[in-house]
């Protein structure tokens, strides 16, 4: 059975066409982490050595990569958007490759009729890296299950909001290296187990009021005029309505698809748990490049006064590591944070 272990990085740069431009031979920190329906970012600290010095003066925000390997596996890449040459260390700051889509915008009109949202999210990528492609790839783990009309108009509005807007509608995405993943909302394969054992320091379980909305109003283009709704008062909780704007749809039936989508997620307080402030135990049984976003972990605890037994959703997972000095050794720091939400509960 895999562990988490105490994991060692390496990281180099490469250009666009995949030419290596600089090797971290004196890597002295590393962060990376992966986010759910958004951008993730990595982070590099490099001491100069002979060989590499003229070599990362060459390193330049969005024509180079940074890449990055745990144990001798690929974990993260993506372009580098910031770069800080200080006496005797070079900080190199990177996003993943779907920051590019925050940069681009619609390049045709196009109108989608009752189609499934990942087919949709599909387009909204693969039209978004259509003139420029600095090397993706898209992959649809499962249909999202929910249908809709939407209509884009070449030039009009960031293809990246359009995609998280999308991703509010019924439909997950992440990023793992080169690869954008499509999957459902309600996808919750398990990737591994923690209880207390595995957070010896243990963690915090809170939850977020201001996100319960039991009512959902959406309304789609000024052109169409149509609005949708879906719930109502809840005999626990009370009435909490909402009103969005998506101008993208194009029909009632659309507008009250996206509002049940919504208020699926958003029916129940959500509850997370959050270990950003404690380390996962490296005897923990988990594959740490296994720890996906979109994925699950079923989790055990009764640390605190919320006893939590149930699967829940990975929505975020941030892996640092120092490499110490004469005085401070190094060491690597797991953290994941974990949801559940109505969708979940589902």
């Amino acid at each position: 059975m895999a562990v988490a272990g105490c994991g060692t990085h390496t990281a180099q740069v490469l250009d666009r066409n995949g030419a290596t431009v600089a090797v971290a031979n004196v890597l002295t920190e590393v962060e990376w982490n992966r986010v759910l329906d958004g951008t993730s970012s990595a982070r590099a600290l490099i001491q100069p050595d002979a060989d590499c010095c003229g070599r990362l003066g060459r390193i330049g925000s969005w024509k180079s990569r940074l890449v990055i390997f745990r144990d001798g596996k690929y974990v993260w890449d993506g372009p580098v958007t910031d770069v800080t040459w200080s006496l005797g260390q070079v900080e190199i700051v990177a996003e993943d490759v779907s920051v590019w889509l925050d940069d681009r915008v619609p390049h045709a009109n196009k109108t989608f009729t009752n189609t499934d949202l990942s087919e949709i999210a599909q387009w909204l990528v693969e039209d978004g890296f259509a003139p420029d492609d600095p090397g993706h790839v898209v992959e649809i783990i499962g249909k999202a299950g929910v249908s809709g009309s939407r209509s884009y108009t070449a030039g009009i509005g960031q293809t990246g909001d359009h995609l998280r807007q999308l991703a509010e509608a019924g439909i997950d995405y992440t990023v793992i290296g080169n690869k954008i993943l499509l999957l459902p909302e309600t996808h919750l394969v398990s990737v591994g187990r923690l209880s207390d054992a595995d957070l010896p320091e243990g963690l915090e379980v809170s939850e977020d009021g201001k996100s319960l909305v039991t009512r959902w109003i959406v309304a789609g283009s000024e052109e169409s005029g149509v609005i949708g709704s879906d719930g109502g008062t809840d005999p626990y909780y009370g009435l909490h309505e909402r009103y969005i704007e998506m101008t993208e749809i194009t029909d009632a039936a659309s507008a009250t698809a996206a509002a049940k989508a919504r208020r699926r997620v958003s029916s129940v307080v959500p509850v997370f748990i959050d270990t950003q402030q404690v380390t996962i135990s490296p005897l923990a049984a988990i594959d740490v490049p296994s720890l996906v976003p979109g994925w699950a972990l079923d989790v055990t605890s009764a640390s605190t006064c919320r006893r939590v037994t149930q699967r829940l959703k990975i929505t975020g997972l941030r892996v640092t590591e120092t490499g110490g000095d004469e005085n401070t050794p190094g060491s690597e720091s797991v953290q994941v944070q974990v949801a559940s939400t109505a969708a979940e509960a589902a």
